[in-house]
């Protein structure tokens, strides 16, 4: 169940209808949100449902017994049993193939070739998102960040919660368990930004990615052999409009969506292409992971608290591991790998030249754009091959033959979304918030009338699904 789709739209009317009429039933609401989140999730396969019965009702137990135990040593023992638990699942249904693959080469290359056992596995959608929760939750219990849900309930909407669910925010227990608590309340405010954030999702998603999907990225990334050096560098320059784009749409809309039912999520983009550095790209990217990463695996590596080397090894342990978190492919890790090195590469002279004058803004963004779209180009591909072939292809000069006017017009509209006031969403909602409430309404649905005139028809999966 798709997000810009009729079958979403009617699921969510009747979801907001019912949860609404249970404002007062804080109890037998959240019961509801559980089980309309069970039926989006079972929209695409129900058999895997159960898969998110037992990941909350596990992660609920570990966060429980760490709570009541007095004993450190038996605490870290519950939170190391409940991250394998996690891992465990995110690893059996996402790298199986992956790692049965590499150890199958390995075994033949060293003459002890076995014939492993090869399953089908189908890859829960949203599994890396719904465990990485998990286990944020059990350790923040540990750490003493937030208590343990008494209630199993909260910790199965937490997990479950459909507007997150099947492509993030990976929204921590401490936003949402002290919302769930208490009963929801929705104000203009919220609404007017609620709405807003769905159509500029709508708008992002359906017409400059999938636009830019269909006549320029797929066709030129399908063949990079067949195509030029121009060709090939708007379709970069195209594949990253449309990778922002296409996530940051789906994060905008499940804002939106939860805030229509009362709840606040976390701003998962800031205009990451406006960053002057590797490491402001990060603070403004999937920032929900990127925080993830910082604090449940960079800083419990030691951060950069042991000198300039073991900090840059503790950079690339994260973004190698943030890579392999993307996908069961060497081009993800090699993905995490350059994003490591450039911002390692970036700690070094830092260090090395601490009275330096900074280079100029602008020149910081334009080469930390070009340095985000050559990694691209690597998460992009499907093979090291393909992309050695897109790289090759730079060398290789004639005229536009795919991309079109409209193809650049995009490119161009996505890139000066960035130069739009950093909170603009926010200051139309505050705007909109002031007319009428019928006049507010119909405002909102002339803008998603005008968005579905420009959009072609049907869409596609958002790109973060696969992951």
């Amino acid at each position: 169940m798709l997000f810009p789709t009729m079958i979403f739209g009617l699921f969510f009317l009747v979801t907001y209808l019912i949860a609404w009429s249970l404002d007062r039933e804080n109890r037998r609401r959240k019961l509801f949100l559980v089980a309309a989140s069970w039926v989006f999730y079972a929209w695409w396969d129900w058999r895997f449902v159960g898969l998110l019965i037992f990941s909350a009702t596990m992660n609920w137990w570990i966060a429980r017994a760490i709570g009541r135990s007095e004993r450190r040593r038996t605490r870290l023992w519950l939170v190391a049993a409940g991250v394998a638990v996690n891992l465990t699942v995110l690893g059996f249904f996402k790298y199986y193939g992956f790692f049965a693959e590499q150890l199958h080469g390995v075994l033949e290359a060293v003459g002890w070739a076995r014939d492993l056992p090869l399953l089908q596995v189908t890859l829960p959608i949203g599994v890396s998102f719904f465990t990485f929760q998990g286990i944020s939750y059990i350790v923040d219990v540990h750490r003493g960040k937030v208590a343990a849900a008494p209630a199993l309930l909260d910790v199965m909407l937490l997990l479950s919660f459909f507007p997150h669910l099947v492509a993030g925010p990976i929204v921590r227990a401490s936003d949402l368990l002290p919302q769930f608590a208490r009963p929801a309340v929705l104000t203009k405010e919220a609404a007017a930004h609620g709405l807003l954030l769905i159509a500029w999702g709508l708008f992002k998603k359906t017409v400059i990615a999938a636009g830019l999907a269909s006549i320029l990225v797929d066709p030129v990334f399908f063949d990079p052999a067949a195509h030029t050096a121009p060709d090939l560098l708007l379709a970069a320059y195209g594949y990253a409009v449309q990778i922002y784009c296409d996530f940051s749409a789906y994060s905008d809309m499940a804002i939106g969506l939860a805030a229509l039912l009362g709840y606040t999520f976390p701003r998962n983009f800031d205009q990451p292409y406006r960053a002057a550095s590797l490491q402001d790209f990060w603070r403004r990217w999937h920032i929900s992971l990127s925080s993830w990463l910082r604090d449940y695996l960079y800083i419990p590596l030691g951060g950069s608290r042991g000198g300039l080397a073991r900090t840059c090894v503790n950079i690339m342990i994260t973004m190698l591991l943030g890579g392999l978190w993307h996908g069961a492919a060497w081009t993800f890790v090699a993905w995490g790998a350059l994003h490591g090195a450039a911002l390692a590469v970036e700690r070094v002279w830092t260090a090395l030249r601490p009275g330096a004058r900074p280079l100029p803004r602008w020149a910081g963004v334009l080469i930390t754009f070009h340095v985000v779209c050559l990694a691209w180009i690597l998460f992009r591909s499907e093979s090291f091959g393909a992309a050695l072939s897109y790289l090759e292809g730079f060398a290789r000069w004639g005229g536009l033959e795919v991309a079109t006017p409209l193809a650049v017009a995009l490119i161009g509209l996505g890139l000066l979304l960035h130069a739009l006031p950093p909170r603009a969403i926010e200051g139309a909602a505050a705007q909109l918030r002031r007319l009428p409430s019928p006049a507010a309404g119909l405002a909102v649905g002339l803008v998603i009338l005008i968005v579905e005139a420009m959009r072609d028809p049907g869409v596609a999966p958002f790109i973060y699904y696969q992951f």
